[in-house]
């Protein structure tokens, strides 16, 4: 099966990508490995295990059968060399910069990147004396004038969180590449059924597994793929550090990304729909979502994507008092801090993605308070968009009647 799966859709590879050598017994799933320790009889053979000279497991906090599985899928799917995995997406996130960087060494990426990612490049390099220098998202010149400067990563998110928008991951990865700097690409929103960054010139790619990969909301990780030199450095990081996926947690990510490729299919459809439907909606007063044709870098997203994916974004009138009427009264969302599950979740920035930032501080990034951000599920689209009519006619005629009082 092994050879086989590289010839496939990405489809076929969510369900069969990397099980076939770890389903035993006649099994037809792969198993949750519980095990901490892993026992040889033959003191060399360990060593050559413990050394990576050899295949196989020594400590959980290193590798595991269901954890290699996971990853070995990812792979797959993004098309990398190697990949790893962490307990979480900001363990992955920082796994790279900490792992990578040095003092004295400098990043470039933009501003209105995820929250936590943020903070790490306002608060915590800097402490390492690690410069960081955050453009405008939309200003692919500036990014590549500091880029030319020197760096040593380029950053980049696309499609951003929250506010959806898009870079050029191709032409941004050979101005890096020229500079000699290693570029880097988040691609949770995305999926890797969306959109492969590896394959438009990026170093490395990662996940948040616990949004769209794994799809059910009940498991968190995170992962990077990329070449074998540069995983092996994340990974020597990880394995010393700590932040190790558990076998459970892998386990329930792989049996969420079984049904990926439709599950994507489904939101992506749903997305577009809500967000044409939205556009022309009297009371909201934008909407961020690539796939339209309305956004200002829809044919850099028509080239380098799919399809446009799960995630949208829009801002109501009224401001934030509009918000706090329109959020309570959705009956099929989640108001929750998570997204790229199969229920459709929703919450403003200030208590999801950038929670962690000043009112200030998402202003600067460009995140109006007035934002929802939108994950979409699998629902039948014309029960969401029902619902979404409901709730912004009841927020609409809140301010109404204020204007009226």
């Amino acid at each position: 099966m092994r050879g086989h799966v590289n010839h496939m859709e990405q489809g076929t590879r969510t369900v069969w990508g990397g099980e076939d050598e770890y389903l035993l017994q006649g099994a037809t799933q792969v198993p949750v490995v519980h095990s901490v320790g892993f026992g040889y009889h033959d003191i060399d053979e360990w060593q050559q295990v413990a050394l990576g000279e050899q295949a196989g497991h020594i400590y959980g906090r290193n590798t595991n059968p269901t954890v290699h599985v996971f990853e070995e899928k990812v792979r797959l799917l993004e098309g990398a060399e190697a990949a790893t995995s962490f307990a979480t997406g900001m363990a992955a996130i920082s796994g790279v910069l900490f792992g990578l960087l040095k003092p004295g060494d400098r990043v470039v990426s933009v501003k209105d990147s995820y929250g936590g990612t943020n903070k790490i490049f306002t608060e915590f390099l800097p402490r390492f004396n690690v410069e960081v220098t955050l453009c405008d998202t939309s200003n692919h010149e500036e990014i590549e004038r500091e880029t030319r400067k020197g760096c040593q990563i380029l950053y980049l998110e696309s499609p951003t969180n929250p506010t959806l928008k898009i870079t050029d991951l191709a032409r941004l990865a050979k101005t890096a590449h020229e500079a000699g700097a290693l570029v880097v690409v988040d691609n949770t929103f995305a999926t890797p059924i969306n959109q492969n960054p590896l394959h438009l010139g990026a170093n490395l790619v990662l996940h948040s597994a616990t949004k769209f990969l794994g799809g059910h909301a009940d498991a968190l990780g995170g992962v990077v793929c990329g070449s074998k030199e540069l995983v092996e450095q994340i990974y020597h990081y990880r394995e010393i550090n700590g932040a190790t996926l558990s076998p459970m947690a892998a386990y329930l990510l792989l049996r969420g990304m079984k049904t990926l490729s439709l599950r994507v299919q489904r939101q992506s459809e749903n997305a577009m729909k809500i967000a044409q439907f939205l556009e022309e909606h009297p009371f909201v007063d934008s909407v961020f979502y690539p796939g339209l044709e309305s956004h200002v870098h829809h044919d850099v997203a028509k080239r380098q994507m799919r399809q446009f994916g799960g995630m949208l974004s829009f801002s109501l009138k009224g401001g934030i008092d509009s918000v706090r009427n329109f959020l309570p009264k959705l009956h099929l969302a989640h108001l929750a801090a998570n997204l790229g599950a199969v229920e459709t979740t929703a919450g403003p920035p200030r208590t999801t993605s950038h929670v962690e930032c000043t009112p200030e501080e998402r202003e600067a990034m460009g995140i109006p308070e007035n934002l929802v951000r939108y994950s979409v599920g699998i629902e039948e689209a014309d029960d969401l968009l029902a619902d979404l009519q409901q709730a912004l006619a009841y927020a609409q005629s809140q301010v109404q009647e204020k204007a009226v009082l």
